[in-house]
């Protein structure tokens, strides 16, 4: 079995993705999580470019333990008509003490003229230079072939002169970059092939998404002969964003028989992709491959009844092979057979026969009926489940809310709200503001329950959403509240319905923390 190696950017080409910023805590947590996902290489910053990455790698020297990962650090060649002895941006590549460093430079004539300004021989020199005095102070270099491809149909052989300066001067990788993200698979499989054979066992590949392709790139490359990918690992990145790695270290491993991780590494994808989306604070979208909230979901009643019958039916690998799990959805078009799916899920053994169901059943309706819908709320569908069969014992109970809305002097919006919960015999009374109802009655809510279940002070609202059912009412229609809330390393949905946009988000929130609640006493009884 071919070995892939998987060197990850989200530390660095991730960072520059519209709306993402990390901390230093930020960046250790997630190069910890990379990490136990198996990922080779961890591209951690520039740091010459900014403080921040500065102080990561001063941290990680003495915080990080990485079982597998090697930390990356990354960097430009040196300026023109300079040395790279002289230059500041290589000497704080060596400061870092990483065993391995990146530095990128221009493959492509015209950049080299149009935008780095310099001449292609002082290019090629600054490439050589850069490389030969990073390897011989003992480190693994990785040589980023800037505009590779789009220099490459421009003058192949300019292109293939700078691998070959890189090449000769120590590198131990080079990295064939479509920088503009603008290459389609058949091209980036001819242009990698030609350099694999030019330099076999050193090439790899670095695709951005502006066009659709960076995944199919990848492949391509790979195919072509390339040994090593690169991306990031959920996918976000400049622009359009990168490669998305967790796509291809499943279709590369999974599907067409090479290694990228650790064996015991692939089913914690899904976790992995979690934990760098919370981190981040980038929705990781229900529709990514293998690790999306979707990705193995179904909802058309024939496809229900097929996956029952067996999952290969409708599902190219199984979820668990990745960390994720299928899900039955429910919709107007999942018919009866998917509606008991679904709840055999929940509470196993019971059957189309079961006297109880056929309650349930009804009960499910008028729920729909006033409004509810259960398809994105599992989390809520479940608890209907569980406590329309009695088996659900109530973690605590909401006595009261109030809610205060204000204005301050600085015209900012700001709400408090007041809460009492009993669990047991015991009451707790709190209140907290916040940017809204909504963002007050979580907070107070959470402080109240917090003082019972410390275990809810990881859990956070990550999405909010409200639906207007009956536009022809007005102000007096009813409300569709759906939360998404995650403890960083699960997401569940759950659902309020009211005429009161305050009512149906406080049920939606109740929901939410007794399902969280329910599922770590789970964990608990375990065995």
């Amino acid at each position: 079995m071919k070995k892939i190696d998987v060197f990850d950017s989200t530390l660095r080409d991730g960072a520059q993705g519209e709306g993402v910023s990390f901390s230093v805590e930020d960046k250790l947590a997630i190069a910890r999580a990379l990490d136990r996902a198996g990922v080779d290489y961890i591209e951690a910053g520039n740091p010459h470019s900014n403080p921040k990455d500065e102080e990561f790698f001063r941290r990680a020297a003495g915080e990080l333990r990485l079982s597998h990962a090697r930390l990356v650090a990354f960097g430009s060649t040196r300026r023109r008509d300079s040395s790279a002895g002289e230059d500041k941006n290589v000497a704080a590549l060596l400061e870092t003490g990483t065993a391995c460093v990146a530095v990128f430079g221009k493959a492509s004539e015209w950049q080299v003229r149009e935008v780095l300004g310099t001449t292609p021989e002082e290019n090629l020199r600054m490439i050589a230079d850069t490389v030969a005095y990073l390897a011989e102070a003992g480190r693994r270099v990785f040589f980023d072939a800037e505009h590779f491809f789009d220099g490459y149909k421009h003058n192949p052989l300019y292109a293939m002169q700078a691998l070959k300066a890189a090449a000769d001067a120590g590198a131990c990788k080079l990295i064939l970059c479509d920088t503009n993200g603008g290459c389609f698979p058949d091209e980036i499989r001819a242009i990698t092939a030609e350099a694999v054979k030019a330099f076999p066992g050193k090439i790899g590949i670095h695709c951005h998404d502006d066009t659709g392709c960076a995944v199919a790139d990848t492949l391509a490359a790979v195919e072509a002969g390339a040994d090593h990918v690169q991306g990031t690992y959920i996918g976000f990145g400049e622009r359009c964003g990168n490669t998305n790695l967790s796509t291809v270290i499943a279709d590369l491993q999974l599907k067409l028989g090479f290694q990228c991780v650790p064996a015991d590494c692939i089913a914690r994808m899904t976790g992995a992709a979690r934990i760098i989306s919370e981190i981040s604070n980038v929705r990781l979208s229900h529709s990514m491959p293998y690790v999306g909230k979707s990705a193995f979901a179904h909802k058309g009643g024939m496809h229900v009844d097929g996956v029952k019958k067996n999952p290969s039916a409708f599902e190219h690998v199984d979820p668990a092979a990745v960390g994720n799990h299928r899900q039955i959805l429910l919709s107007e078009v999942s018919g009866r057979s998917a509606l008991i799916a679904k709840i055999s899920e929940v509470v196993p053994g019971l059957t189309k026969d079961s006297p109880e169901l056929e309650t349930l059943v009804g009960e499910l309706k008028e729920l729909e009926f006033q409004g509810y819908q259960f398809e994105a709320a599992t989390a809520s569908f479940e608890m209907v489940v569980l406590k329309e069969l009695g088996r659900f014992r109530p973690f605590f109970a909401l006595e009261l809310f109030r809610i205060i809305g204000e204005q301050d002097s600085a015209d900012r919006h700001m709400a408090s709200a007041m809460v009492k919960v009993r669990v047991g015999d015991r009451y707790e009374i709190t209140a907290d503001e916040g940017d809204g109802p909504v963002h007050a009655l979580d907070r107070a809510l959470r402080k109240a329950l917090e003082v019972f279940y410390p275990n809810l002070a990881g859990v956070r609202l990550i999405d909010y959403k409200v639906r207007v059912m009956d536009t022809g009412k007005a102000t007096a229609a009813m409300v569709r509240v759906l939360i998404e809330s995650s403890d960083g390393e699960n997401a569940w949905t759950t659902v309020g319905v009211s005429t009161d946009i305050i009512n149906a988000s406080i049920r939606a929130l109740v929901d939410s923390m007794e399902y969280k609640l329910y599922r770590d006493s789970l964990k608990r009884e375990a065995p």
